[in-house]
Formats: structure tokens, C-alpha cells, sequence
């Protein structure tokens, strides 16, 4: 999978700023709580929208073009993402649909769902990366979700270290495994499991953050019964295991 686009010479970015991105650029411009960007085979950013500037903290798009990850995230965050796009420029296989836990402005974390494709001319080069990156929130407001759905994503929210999976949660919303998969997935774009599990990471990030519990204290309270289940799940989201996540933390707060 890759999108492909005219252009004469690979990797260069002032070709790349002549293509079409920026109508896609616009496009995404109406897409809550979705980050769009393009990059070269520099890593440098050609095209982002509005999401993309602010998720960095930059005031315009334009005060990201010709800057790279490194301009803008902290170190292990930015050597990560650095880390992603060279794989996808060397091998040409795209990242799909990839959960992460980023961290924006003011020091403030957030979830996301990355896919990344390797950008291609009509020759078939490799002359970028294009991706999009989708903000995961809570649905706001609760008018059409029944109560019984309410109530078990409550239970989620504050009970996430007891045991629990898709099929009880359904039976505590008084639904249909089927049909409660089916709102789930329409409310968050996941799955009902990939929910409990990011309930649960967040959980986990809160408190290696806060406090000073030993990380298996935290795997377990925060739901995962395997210390190196957690260790590897929460790697798998954040780049980092969950030691080097708490001393990157705060020594971004100075503490």
C-alpha cells in the first residue's frame, strides 16, 4: 500500500512542496482530531494541517516545513518516530493503524492511531512518507448511548484493574456482544478490546508519572496480571519501557 504522485526527482523537498499534498493538506483541515502531514526522505515536513501544527505547539503549519521531528518532540519521542519513518522509506511497507501515547504541548500526553505509507512517484520511487495520525477521545456527550452502555464504560474508566473483557462489559451494558462491539467500535473506532487495553496504558502512564510505585505495583493495578505482558504492551504503544518512561517524564519536569 502507498500513494502515488508525479514528480522528477526523489527526495527532494522543494519538488514535493510543488505536488498536490496541500489540497490534501486542506482536505484534512476538516477532520477533527486528525494530525496530516508529508515528509521527504530527509524527514523533513513539506505538508501538515492545522492539527499537525498544534499537536507540536507551532503557531502556523509553515513553521514546520523543512523541520523535522527533532525540531519538535522530545528526544527518545522524536528518535521513535524518526525510527518509523525510515523503515517505511527503506522497505516501502506501510505502518497501519498503529496505537501510540504522544505527547503534546504543556506537557500534556494523548493517544493516537498512526498509519504512515510510503509516498511514491509514477516511476515507483520512494519520495516520502504521508501519514495521518487520529487523536482517541472519549465520544462527547452521552445523549444517544444507552444507559446501559454508560454504565459499563463508567465501570472501564474506574475499575480497569479488575478482571474483565469484551463479553462482560456487554453483558453489563444489557447488549449483544455483536451490537455492543458494533457501538463500541462507532463511538471510539476501536475494537473493544484494544479500549480495555488503552484504558489500562493510560492508567499505567498516569501512575508512573505520579507516582512512585514499583512498576509491577503499577501492572498490576492497573490491570495486566504479566509483568512483561505490560512491559511489552506498553512498549509497543510509547517506544519506551515503562522505566525509561517514567525517568523521560520527569526529566522533561525537571523532577
Amino acid at each position: 500500500m502507498s500513494a502515488k504522485v508525479r514528480t522528477e526527482s526523489p527526495g527532494s523537498a522543494a519538488l514535493l512542496e510543488s505536488l498536490p499534498v496541500a489540497v490534501l493538506a486542506e482536505l484534512f483541515e476538516h477532520v477533527p482530531d486528525t494530525a496530516f502531514f508529508v515528509k521527504d526522505t530527509l524527514g523533513r515536513y513539506v505538508a501538515v494541517n492545522t492539527s499537525m501544527a498544534e499537536r507540536v505547539g507551532a503557531s502556523s503549519t509553515r513553521q514546520l516545513h523543512g523541520r523535522t521531528v527533532r525540531d519538535f518532540y522530545p528526544t527518545d519521542l522524536a528518535e521513535r518516530f524518526a525510527r518509523q519513518d525510515e523503515a517505511v522509506l527503506r522497505s516501502g511497507r506501510p505502518i497501519l493503524d498503529t496505537l501510540e501515547l504522544h505527547w503534546y504541548p504543556r506537557r500534556k500526553t494523548g493517544w493516537c492511531f498512526t498509519t504512515k505509507l510510503p509516498l511514491r512517484d509514477v516511476a515507483g520511487r520512494i519520495v516520502g512518507v504521508v501519514g495521518v495520525s487520529r487523536d482517541l477521545h472519549a465520544p462527547a456527550g452521552t445523549g444517544q448511548i444507552p444507559p446501559g452502555l454508560i454504565k459499563a464504560l463508567d465501570y472501564l474508566e474506574t475499575q480497569y484493574s479488575e478482571p474483565m473483557s469484551p463479553a462482560s462489559l456487554a453483558r453489563m451494558a444489557g447488549l449483544p456482544p455483536v451490537r455492543f462491539a458494533r457501538m463500541i467500535k462507532r463511538l471510539f473506532r476501536i475494537t473493544p478490546s484494544r479500549l480495555i487495553s488503552q484504558t489500562r496504558l493510560a492508567a499505567a502512564s498516569r501512575m508512573l508519572e505520579d507516582t512512585d510505585k514499583q512498576v509491577a505495583e503499577i501492572a498490576h493495578a492497573s490491570g495486566f496480571y504479566d509483568h512483561s505482558a505490560f512491559t511489552r504492551a506498553f512498549r509497543s504503544a510509547t517506544g519506551a519501557t515503562p522505566s525509561e518512561y517514567r525517568r523521560s517524564r520527569r526529566a522533561e519536569r525537571g523532577g
